[in-house]
C-alpha cells in the first residue's frame, strides 16, 4: 500500500513571519533543519510528499498571487536542487471565517488519499499548529508538531525509524501495574504507585530524560512496600526493553550527575546483558514511605527486565539528595544511551546483535 507525508509549508518548511504572509524575499527563510531532513526522507523512504497549506485569502487583495508566487517558486527550486520534489501541492485559499471543508483541519482536499490503496495509519502529517495535529486525527494518520520540543532532526528520526513507544501491563496476586513509555516524548509524566516518595523518584525519569512516562500501580501496600517497588521496576524495565526495539542507531551507553552534597554516577549499557553494580550506602531505614533497602532491589529488577548493565555509585550526606540524584543520573544516562542517529542506522555492536 502507498503512504504519504502531508507536510505543512509556513512554520514547518519556511519560517512564518508575524503577519503570516511570506510575500517578500526579506521574509524568506527556511526552518532550520528542514532541507536536510526532507532530503534524507526523500532519499531513504518511499513516502509520497504532499504539501498541504492554508494561505488565507490567496489571490485576493488581502494576499495577491503575484506576492505569493516568487518566494513559493524559490522554495520549490531550492528544494528541487536538493533532490526534494513534491508529488502534489494542495493550497486552500479561503479565510478562516468561511469554514470551508477544504481548509485544514478539514480533509476535502485530500479525498484521493482516503482510498483503500493508501495506508493512512502509516502516513504522517507534519506541521507546526494544532490544526495540523487535528488533520492527522481526521485522516487517521500519525501527526507530529514542529516546535521548541520537536525539531526537524527529531521528526526525521520518528518518520524514518519509527516511534519508540511501549505499554506493559503486569498483573499478579500482589500488584496490578500499567506502564506506558515514549522514549521520544516531551517529559510528560502521570505516576501513581501508592508510594509518594517512589512517585517523586520516578517523576525524575521523564523530566530529566525527556521521555513520556505513565505508571499506575495498585499494590498490596497493606502488607508492605516490597511487591509494589519490585513489580514497578520489572514493568518499567520491560517497557524500556520493548520501546528500544532492535536498538539500531542508538548510542547504547550513558553516564553521571552531581546534586548538592551528592555525587551520583549511573553508567549503563543497553547491551542485552543484565548486571548491577551498586555502591551506595544508606544510614536511614526509610526515606519518605520507602525502605532504603528497596532501592537496590528496584535497580536490580530494572536492570534484569531492561536487559541492561547498570553501574551505580553515589556519595553524599543527605540521603534524600542521594537517591534523588541517582534517579536523575539514571534519567540522563537513559537519554544519552537511547539517542538515535538515523545517518548511522546500525547496531552499536561489533557482534552484530544486542
Amino acid at each position: 500500500m502507498r503512504k504519504a507525508l502531508f507536510i505543512d509549508r509556513d512554520g514547518t518548511i519556511l519560517t512564518e513571519p508575524a503577519d503570516e504572509q511570506i510575500d517578500s524575499f526579506e521574509k524568506f527563510h527556511f526552518v532550520p533543519g528542514a532541507i536536510s531532513a526532507l532530503r534524507f526522507l526523500r532519499q531513504h523512504t518511499d513516502y509520497e510528499f504532499v504539501m498541504v497549506s492554508n494561505q488565507d485569502g490567496l489571490g485576493t487583495d488581502a494576499y495577491p498571487m503575484e506576492q505569493f508566487l516568487p518566494t513559493h517558486q524559490l522554495m520549490l527550486d531550492i528544494l528541487h536542487g536538493e533532490g526534494v520534489d513534491f508529488d502534489e501541492i494542495l493550497i486552500d485559499r479561503s479565510f478562516p471565517e468561511e469554514h470551508l471543508p477544504t481548509r485544514k483541519p478539514g480533509t476535502a482536499m485530500l479525498t484521493r488519499y482516503m482510498q483503500p490503496n493508501y495506508d493512512l495509519k502509516a502516513s504522517w502529517v507534519i506541521g507546526d499548529r494544532e490544526t495540523d495535529l487535528m488533520l492527522a486525527h481526521n485522516l487517521g494518520a500519525r501527526g507530529v508538531k514542529i516546535g521548541p520540543d520537536c525539531d526537524w532532526d527529531r521528526v526525521c528520526q520518528m518518520v524514518f525509524a519509527g516511534e519508540r513507544v511501549a505499554e506493559v501491563k503486569r498483573t499478579t496476586r500482589e500488584t496490578d501495574i500499567s506502564v506506558k513509555l515514549n522514549l521520544d516524548g516531551n517529559g510528560q509524566s502521570d505516576i501513581h504507585t501508592g508510594l509518594g516518595f517512589l512517585d517523586h523518584m520516578l517523576e525524575q525519569l521523564p523530566h530529566h530524560g525527556m521521555m513520556d512516562l505513565s505508571v499506575n500501580c495498585q499494590g498490596d501496600l497493606h502488607v508492605d512496600e516490597h511487591h509494589t517497588v519490585e513489580d514497578t521496576a520489572l514493568a518499567l524495565g520491560q517497557c524500556l526493553r520493548e520501546a528500544l526495539g532492535d536498538k539500531r542507531g542508538i548510542e547504547r551507553y550513558g553516564f553521571c550527575l552531581p546534586m548538592d552534597d551528592s555525587l551520583c554516577q549511573v553508567a549503563l549499557d543497553f547491551g542485552g546483558r543484565p548486571w548491577l553494580v551498586w555502591d551506595v550506602e544508606f544510614h536511614r531505614e526509610r526515606i519518605g514511605d520507602v525502605p532504603t533497602e528497596m532501592f537496590k532491589h528496584f535497580f536490580k529488577r530494572l536492570s534484569d527486565a531492561a536487559m541492561m548493565n547498570l553501574n551505580v555509585q553515589a556519595r553524599g550526606e543527605n540521603e534524600h539528595h542521594l537517591i534523588e540524584g541517582i534517579f536523575k543520573a539514571l534519567a540522563r544516562s537513559i537519554k544519552m544511551a537511547v539517542r538515535r542517529d538515523v545517518h548511522h542506522f546500525q547496531l552499536p555492536s561489533s557482534k552484530g546483535m544486542l
